[in-house]
C-alpha cells in the first residue's frame, strides 16, 4: 500500500523528471514528504515565489525539451504561478503544473483558498485535470505528461485534493509516456521543392519548439545546400548558426528594416515550427492574415495550428525534426537562382551588427556585448526577459549552439533571474548570462536567494536605465511630455548580491565592464553585474529624446 503522495513521486520518477521546482505548501506535503524518499532521483528546488517556480518550469522544459515540473499550494500559490504558465502556453513549452487542492468534501463552499482550476487554468492550459482518487493518479499523470507533449507542446495542470494525496491504495504503476509525433509524407517534401523551384525571392523562417541539436543542423544543412535565406522568427536565433552564410537575421522587437522588407518583397515563406505570431510578423503587417501575399509553406507539428491563422497554400503537419531530416535528404533545388538574394540578405544582418548611432553616456553596450561574445563564444546560454535592454543580447550577440537563447516569446517580465538559475541547473558545465532590466529584476529578483541557497551561479547583468524603459518609450512615443508610473526608485544591486555572499560589481564606464565580467566568470558563485545606462540610451536604435521629439511633432500636426 502506497499513499496518493507516494505513487505521484513514483510516477514522476518512471517519466524521467529528475528536477521539480516549488513553493511549499500545506496542501500538498504529502508529495513532499514522498519526494524526501526520492531526492536521490528528483532534485527538489524551493523558490522564493511561485512565479519564479513556473518560470523555472518553463525554461527547464524549454532546454531539455521534456514536461517541466513545478508544484505550487493552492490559490494563492496558484495565481501568482500563472505567468510562469502563459509563458509556457505562447512559447509552446511542455510543462506539467501540480497544484494543492483543498479536501475533496470542503468542495464547492469556498472553502480557505479555494478555487476551481478547471475553470482558473482552462484558458492557460492545454488540459486540466484534478485527482478525485488515488488509484487514479498513475493513469492521470500519464495523460498529462502525453498531453504536454503531443502535437504543440504545452503546459498541463494537475489539481490534487489534499487528503487524496494521504490516502491509501494498492494501484500500480504506468509505463513512461511515449509521444507519436507526426512525420513527412515523401509526397509533401517533392510539392515543397517543387515550389521552392518556382519561387523567386524565398525565405525560410524558423521558430517555435521542439528543436534539437540535430534538427537545427538538419535545417541549416538544407537550406545551405538549396541557397535559401533562413530568418528566425522572436527570440528563436539559436536555431540556426548565425555564424553560417545562410542566416540572416530576427524577426521580433529588433527586427532589422532591411530584413522587414525583405520578408514582406518575398513570394514564397518555408515557415518551419514558428506560429508567426504577432512579434515575428511586427504586428501581422509582414505577412497578412489570413491569406498572405506570399507563398506560403507551413510546417508545424499540431494540424490545428494549420490554417488557424493564416492560410498556407502547402500545409505540412510533422513533427520539426522529422521535417528538417527529410528536408535535408531531398536533392537540391537550383540553389544559383537566388544567390544575389540571399546574398544580399546576408550583408544586411552583417551591416545591422555594426552600431549606426552615437549614444550619449559613458558605456558603450554595443562593446559590452562583443566583449561577452568573445570570452563566452558560442557556449554561452543567455537569458532575459521583456523590456528594450533585451535589444542589445538579440541583435549584437551571435547564437550558434541550440539551446543557446532562453527568453519568453510572451513578453515576461520578471523571467530573466529564474530562467538563468533553472538553466544553469539544466547545463552545469555551460556559462549562463542573464540581462535583465532594473523593473524585471525587481519583479522577481527574491530568486536570487535560491541560486544562493543552491549553489548555483549564473552570471545576472542588470542594465539599469531607473524606469520601466519600454514603456516610457511608448509613452514618449504616444504621449509625450506626459510622464506618469514609469520612473523607478532601485536598490543598490551591488549592495544587493553583497548582501548574499554572492559577487556584485557596478559598471559606469565602458571599461569597468571587462574587468568586472571576467571577475564573475571566476567567482564561483552567483554573480552580478549592475551597468548604469543613461536613460537616453532606450533602444539599440535610437534615443529617448528623439522619440519624444517625433511624438511632439505628431500632436502638433
Amino acid at each position: 500500500m502506497r499513499t496518493g503522495g507516494q505513487v505521484l513521486a513514483d510516477q514522476l520518477k518512471i517519466h524521467d523528471v529528475d528536477t521539480a521546482f516549488c513553493v511549499p505548501g500545506e496542501s500538498y506535503l504529502a508529495l513532499i514528504d514522498a519526494l524526501h524518499d526520492a531526492s536521490n532521483e528528483i532534485k527538489v528546488i524551493s523558490c522564493r515565489q511561485e512565479g519564479g517556480a513556473t518560470n523555472m518550469a518553463e525554461a527547464y522544459g524549454k532546454l531539455t525539451g521534456k514536461p517541466g515540473i513545478a508544484m505550487v499550494t493552492r490559490a494563492p500559490g496558484a495565481c501568482n504561478g500563472s505567468i510562469g504558465v502563459h509563458t509556457a502556453m505562447q512559447d509552446s513549452t511542455p510543462m506539467v503544473i501540480l497544484i494543492g487542492q483543498v479536501a475533496r468534501d470542503q468542495e464547492y463552499r469556498e472553502a480557505f483558498q479555494e478555487v476551481d482550476y478547471r475553470q482558473f487554468y482552462g484558458a492557460l492550459c492545454k488540459w486540466v485535470g484534478q485527482i478525485e482518487r488515488a488509484e487514479r493518479i498513475p493513469e492521470m499523470v500519464s495523460k498529462a505528461f502525453h498531453h504536454a507533449m503531443s502535437g504543440r507542446p504545452g503546459p498541463v495542470a494537475l489539481a490534487l485534493p489534499e487528503d487524496m494525496l494521504r490516502e491509501l491504495t494498492d494501484v500500480g504503476d504506468a509505463d513512461r509516456y511515449k509521444t507519436a509525433r507526426p512525420g513527412v509524407d515523401p509526397a509533401d517534401i517533392d510539392a515543397m521543392q517543387a515550389m521552392i523551384a518556382a519561387a523567386e525571392r524565398p525565405l525560410v523562417i524558423v521558430g517555435g519548439g521542439g528543436w534539437s541539436e540535430s534538427a537545427c543542423a538538419d535545417i541549416t544543412e538544407y537550406a545551405t545546400a538549396n541557397g535559401l535565406p533562413v530568418a528566425a522568427s522572436f527570440r528563436c536565433q539559436d536555431i540556426a548558426d548565425n555564424n553560417r552564410d545562410c542566416y540572416v537575421g530576427e524577426l521580433g522587437t529588433s527586427v532589422n528594416a532591411a530584413l522587414a522588407g525583405r520578408v514582406k518583397d518575398a513570394d514564397l515563406l518555408l515557415v518551419v515550427g514558428a506560429r508567426l505570431g504577432e512579434m515575428t510578423t511586427s504586428g501581422y503587417s509582414l505577412v497578412e492574415a489570413p491569406r498572405p501575399k506570399q507563398k506560403l509553406i507551413h510546417i508545424y507539428p499540431d494540424p490545428d495550428e494549420l490554417g488557424r491563422v493564416y492560410q498556407p497554400d502547402l500545409p505540412i503537419a510533422a513533427a520539426v525534426d522529422r521535417f528538417a531530416a527529410a528536408a535535408k535528404a531531398a536533392s537540391p533545388v537550383a540553389p544559383d537562382k537566388w544567390r544575389d538574394w540571399a546574398g544580399a540578405a546576408r550583408q544586411d544582418y552583417l551591416g545591422n551588427l555594426e552600431e549606426g548611432t552615437a549614444f550619449p553616456g559613458d558605456v558603450d553596450m554595443v562593446q559590452v556585448m562583443a566583449e561577452i561574445q568573445e570570452r563566452v563564444g558560442d557556449d554561452a546560454i543567455i537569458t532575459s526577459d521583456a523590456g528594450n535592454f533585451s535589444g542589445w543580447a538579440q541583435r549584437f550577440f551571435r547564437y550558434s549552439k541550440y539551446p543557446s537563447q532562453v527568453a519568453p516569446t510572451s513578453g515576461a517580465m520578471g523571467y530573466c533571474v529564474p530562467a538563468a538559475i533553472a538553466s544553469r541547473l539544466a547545463n552545469p558545465n555551460r556559462p549562463v548570462i542573464g540581462f535583465v532590466g532594473d523593473g524585471g529584476f525587481m519583479m522577481s529578483g527574491q530568486e536570487f536567494a535560491t541560486a544562493v541557497h543552491y549553489g548555483i551561479d549564473p552570471i545576472l547583468i542588470v542594465v539599469n536605465n531607473n524606469m520601466y524603459g519600454t514603456i516610457r518609450m511608448h509613452q514618449e512615443r504616444d504621449y509625450p511630455d506626459r510622464t506618469l508610473a514609469t520612473g523607478l526608485t532601485n536598490p543598490d544591486f551591488v549592495k544587493w548580491a553583497e548582501s548574499f555572499g554572492a559577487f556584485g560589481a557596478l559598471v559606469e564606464r565602458t571599461e569597468d565592464f571587462v574587468p568586472a565580467f571576467e571577475a564573475a566568470l571566476g567567482a564561483g558563485r552567483i554573480s552580478l553585474i549592475e551597468i548604469r545606462l543613461d536613460p537616453e540610451v532606450i533602444t539599440t536604435r535610437t534615443t529617448l529624446s528623439a522619440i519624444r521629439d517625433a511624438g511632439r511633432a505628431r500632436r502638433d500636426a
